[in-house]
């Protein structure tokens, strides 16, 4: 990680920010609801148990990037359909961040979600926590064309699409490995703390520039 004074980011031109246990804290745990409907969905689009569906969908996770992409490439999955029933979920556990309204609105520069889910998914975190109107552009999986972070070629066609100088660029996500290809390009990476084993995966990697707990809270004192 760099050493640098953090103050110096607010100089960036583009935040780039991952959605789910980024711009809300982990311990929402919203994923546990998607991860219920993943296995369900399996269960009934392959006619197994819900047991096996689980242990695939992990495995098609680590082999894939994620368990639709697995889907996809081994059963020709409608991702579309995957899309609307796994994150048809209650993100009311998801709590309104005034603080973080309050720091996007003091941060200087573009801000955009890069996710590797749904924009309808992202649309209605950002109301939840009453941030939507700071975001100029979601970049979901479906503009990836279906393929997940952290594979390069979505993070090029993200910064064709957007005009972004990677060089003026901040990326923030929870999961270290996924700011690997931001920081090849030039981009300086922020990984958000987390208990999970694949968000920790490689956070000792020198693509990892700098490492907080909170993004609200770090981002409040970033422009205070």
């Amino acid at each position: 990680m760099t050493s640098d004074n953090p103050k110096t980011l607010t100089a960036a031109e583009t935040w780039i920010f991952d959605l789910d246990n980024t711009l809300y804290p982990a311990k929402t745990d919203l994923f546990s609801q998607v991860d219920v409907r993943i296995r369900d969905f399996i269960a009934d689009f392959l006619d197994m148990e819900k047991d096996a569906a689980y242990k695939l969908q992990k495995e098609y996770f680590r082999e894939y990037g994620t368990t639709m992409r697995g889907l996809m490439t081994n059963y020709g999955l409608d991702p579309k359909k995957f899309l609307s029933y796994v994150h048809d979920i209650d993100v009311t556990p998801v709590a309104p961040s005034p603080e973080l309204g309050e720091a996007l609105t003091k941060l200087p520069g573009r801000k955009i979600i890069y996710t590797n889910a749904s924009t309808a998914h992202a649309e209605r975190v950002m109301d939840r926590l009453g941030v939507s109107a700071h975001f100029s552009g979601v970049f979901d999986i479906m503009d990836a064309e279906y393929t997940p972070k952290p594979q390069p070629g979505p993070y090029k066609t993200l910064v064709e699409r957007f005009g972004i100088d990677p060089s003026k660029t901040v990326m923030v996500e929870d999961i270290a490995k996924n700011l690997q290809p931001a920081a090849a390009m030039g981009m300086t990476t922020i990984w958000v703390r987390t208990d999970t084993v694949w968000g920790q995966a490689d956070q000792e990697a020198d693509y990892v520039h700098h490492a907080i707990d909170d993004l609200a809270d770090w981002l409040g004192m970033l422009v205070s």
